[in-house]
């Protein structure tokens, strides 16, 4: 593997790596890792840090053994956590002189477009200034983050923003394991297929979300990014110096070729979608063969409603979602126009486009 070039690099740690137990943060290891980082800084490459934790460590604080399943209670300790968190790298960068910035997100901060331009627009000026972004989910406002989220996700979303190169997941495992062979280590992955998924399982840790399935979820997000993602055992900071020489300690996701544009990553990752359009074959291929706009005349049916200039699901008849859009019609419009020619969409609605029911610049793959 060549030496890692990557000008900008998101690395996401575990709360397995970052506590020796519930509530004990294992310092001395976070500091290896700032020391680590701050190599990836000497050489020109840019860092974002996306850390776990905040709920194991409140756990500790409240004298909890096991991860509790009420969300007040789960925010509560995400309230407590953070601040020790966040404290704890700050110190390990302070030593560097290197400046950390806090970072809480929540999803709604990146399905708003303006929201989500806000963000990256600070991250872009952090990382102007040398500044290292702590990031984590806003457990303590976000009712959905806690109960369906994860930093693995959160992770190659933040990845996805800020055009990084590389994301590095430091885990408690040391990559992808294939459990047919004895649970051999897999170096490199060169797609996501359902073999790949099947040797994916959950965490049994009493205080972390996720598990190898939600790294593979991130995966398929940051590969459409033209983002290489490494998995690796968090435990050893040595990690990331052979990652910077361009060895591989783990398991290496090889990324997509085919980068979405920053519109396009918006659309398909961050965004709730509203309702979907429902489209024959011939639609179908013209949008991921030909990469054409979806018209009317391709479109058999509608599910759920919405209103103009909102987010759909593009589907196949049999239920598969394949693409994401903004529709310039409202669900009711498209019922009146599914089958018809540009020309009858243009004469029913002369002021919405040039008749196509999602323009191919506001239309991405979901693959």
């Amino acid at each position: 593997m060549a030496k890692v070039h990557s000008r900008r690099v998101v690395i996401k740690v575990g709360t397995g790596v970052l506590t020796l137990g519930v509530g004990q943060l294992n310092a001395p290891l976070i500091g290896e890792l700032c020391n680590r980082i701050l190599k990836w800084q000497e050489v020109g490459h840019e860092v974002l840090l996306v850390s776990s934790g905040a709920v194991g460590l409140g756990m500790g604080s409240l004298g909890m053994e096991h991860r509790p399943v009420d969300m007040p209670t789960l925010q509560a300790c995400a309230a407590i956590g953070q601040s020790s968190l966040v404290e704890t790298w700050k110190h390990g960068f302070d030593q560097h002189g290197v400046l950390i910035a806090q970072v809480l997100l929540t999803r709604d901060d990146l399905r708003s477009r303006q929201r989500h331009v806000g963000v990256r627009d600070t991250l872009e000026k952090l990382l102007s200034r040398g500044v290292v972004p702590i990031i984590n989910e806003n457990d303590t406002v976000s009712y959905e983050e806690i109960k369906f989220g994860d930093n693995d996700v959160l992770s190659a979303l933040v990845a996805s923003l800020v055009n990084a190169d590389t994301l590095i997941i430091l885990s408690t495992v040391a990559g992808l394991m294939d459990r047919e062979v004895g649970g051999a280590l897999v170096p490199v992955v060169d797609a996501i297929t359902p073999e790949i998924e099947t040797m994916a399982g959950g965490t049994q840790s009493a205080t972390a979300v996720g598990g190898m399935a939600s790294k593979i979820e991130s995966v398929k997000v940051a590969s459409q990014s033209d983002c290489g993602v490494f998995i690796a055992d968090g435990a050893v900071p040595e990690n990331l110096d052979l990652i910077l020489a361009g060895k591989n300690p783990g398991t290496f996701f090889v990324p997509s070729s085919a980068g979405l544009k920053a519109r396009k990553r918006w659309l398909a990752f961050f965004q709730d979608s509203e309702g979907a359009l429902i489209v024959d074959e011939g639609a179908r291929k013209a949008l991921i063969i030909e990469g054409g706009s979806l018209l009317a005349k391709g479109i058999c049916g509608v599910r759920d409603s919405f209103k103009r200039e909102t987010v759909v699901r593009i589907e196949c008849p049999e239920g598969e979602v394949f693409a994401r859009g903004i529709c310039p019609f409202s669900s009711e419009e498209i019922q009146a126009l599914m089958g018809e020619e540009n020309s009858v969409v243009r004469d029913k609605f002369p002021g919405v486009g040039k008749g196509e029911v999602v323009h191919r610049d506001s239309l991405a793959l979901c693959r």
